[in-house]
C-alpha cells in the first residue's frame, strides 16, 4: 500500500516575520533593520530564510528600496495580524512578570512642577503604584525611556526636532511658554508688549538644552528675530521663578507654571510660542498593568487640572 508524502510542516518565525513585515512598511531594509535593532545582513538573512521557506519570492529590490510582491501580499495580510497577537500575547506575559513592581517615571522639569508630581501626590485607585520619578530635560526623558532606564515619560513636544526611532509619543495636554512678570513689574499693569520690545529685553530663561528654550527660539529663528542676551539662565523653573522675583524681570516658561503663581501673563504682539505636553512610551517594549495604570492617572490629571 503506496502512502502521499506529507509535506513538512513550515512553523513560522516570528522575528523573520517580523522583519518582513517592517521592511514592507518601511519600504527599506535599512531603514527595517534599524527599527528592528539588528544588522542589515542579519535582517537579510531572515528574509532570505522566509522566501526559502514560503518557495517564493515575497520583496522585490530596487535602487528606490523594496515593494511586495503578489506572494509577498498575501503573506503580508495574513502576518501583520499574528504579529500584533504575538504583541498583545507579551504585553500578557510582561505583565504577569512584573506584577507590583516600580514604575520608573521620566519627566521633564517643566512637568514636573506643572502637575506631575502633584498628580503623584494624589495617587490613588484599587491598588497602589509604586512610581520612582526622575526630572530631566525633555530629549533627556525620551532618551532614558528609548534605553529602557524609565517605563514611561511625560515631555515637552518638539514638532520639528529629529524624532527618537525608540520611542513614541501621545498627546496628553496643550501648553505654551509665556512671558511672566513678577507683581510690581511695569508690564504687570500693561498686559501686552510689542515683539520689538520683548526681543530687546533681557530675561530670565531656561538652559539651552531645554524645551522651553529651543520652543521661543525656534519661533524667533523662523520669524527673523533675536532674543537679547538672557538675564539668567536656569536649570529649572522653580529656580527660574525664584531669579525672576529676585531680579524683577520677566521670565520665560510654560504657561501651566507661570498661571499657578502670583506672576503676570504677559501677551507679545503677533508672538506666540505654543507646543503640548506628551506622554513617551518604548517603541519595541510592553507596557505593564502598573505601567498603563499610571499613563491613565497622567492623563486624567492633565485633563483636569492643565490649562
Amino acid at each position: 500500500m503506496s502512502t502521499v508524502p506529507r509535506r513538512p510542516a513550515l512553523t513560522p518565525d516570528l522575528n523573520e516575520l517580523r522583519g518582513f513585515c517592517v521592511a514592507a512598511d518601511l519600504g527599506s531594509l535599512g531603514r527595517a533593520a534599524i527599527r528592528l535593532h539588528v544588522s542589515q545582513p542579519s535582517l537579510s538573512k531572515r528574509l532570505a530564510s522566509l522566501e526559502v521557506k514560503v518557495g517564493a519570492r515575497l520583496l522585490e529590490r530596487s535602487s528606490r528600496g523594496v515593494a511586495l510582491t503578489p506572494a509577498g501580499r498575501r503573506l503580508y495580510e495574513q502576518a501583520r495580524p499574528l504579529l500584533e497577537m504575538a504583541d498583545q500575547v507579551t504585553d500578557v506575559m510582561v505583565g504577569i512578570r512584573h506584577v507590583g513592581a516600580v514604575v520608573r517615571l521620566a519627566a521633564s522639569h517643566s512637568a514636573t512642577e506643572a502637575f506631575v508630581a502633584p498628580m503623584l501626590a494624589d495617587l490613588n485607585g484599587e491598588r497602589p503604584l509604586a512610581v520612582e520619578l526622575v526630572s530631566a530635560n525633555s530629549q533627556v526623558v525620551r532618551a532614558l525611556v528609548a534605553d529602557g532606564r524609565a517605563d514611561v515619560g511625560v515631555a515637552a513636544s518638539r514638532p520639528d526636532g529629529t524624532p527618537n526611532p525608540g520611542v513614541r509619543e501621545s498627546a496628553v495636554a496643550d501648553d505654551a511658554i509665556v512671558c511672566g512678570v513678577p507683581p510690581g513689574h511695569p508690564w504687570a499693569e500693561r498686559r501686552r508688549v510689542s515683539a520689538a520690545e520683548f526681543v530687546a529685553t533681557r530675561m530670565v530663561v531656561r538652559d539651552p538644552s531645554s524645551n522651553a528654550r529651543w520652543t521661543v527660539d525656534a519661533v524667533l529663528q523662523e520669524r527673523g528675530l533675536a532674543a537679547a542676551e538672557p538675564l539668567v539662565e536656569a536649570a529649572t523653573p522653580r529656580a527660574a521663578l525664584a531669579e525672576a522675583r529676585r531680579l524683577a524681570a520677566p521670565v520665560l516658561l510654560s504657561r501651566c507654571i507661570v498661571a499657578a503663581g502670583d506672576f503676570a501673563i504677559v501677551e507679545v504682539e503677533d508672538l506666540a510660542f505654543p507646543r503640548a505636553y506628551v506622554l513617551v512610551t518604548s517603541t519595541y517594549r510592553g507596557a505593564t498593568a502598573e505601567v498603563r495604570d499610571l499613563m491613565a492617572h497622567v492623563r486624567d490629571y492633565a485633563r483636569i487640572w492643565v490649562r
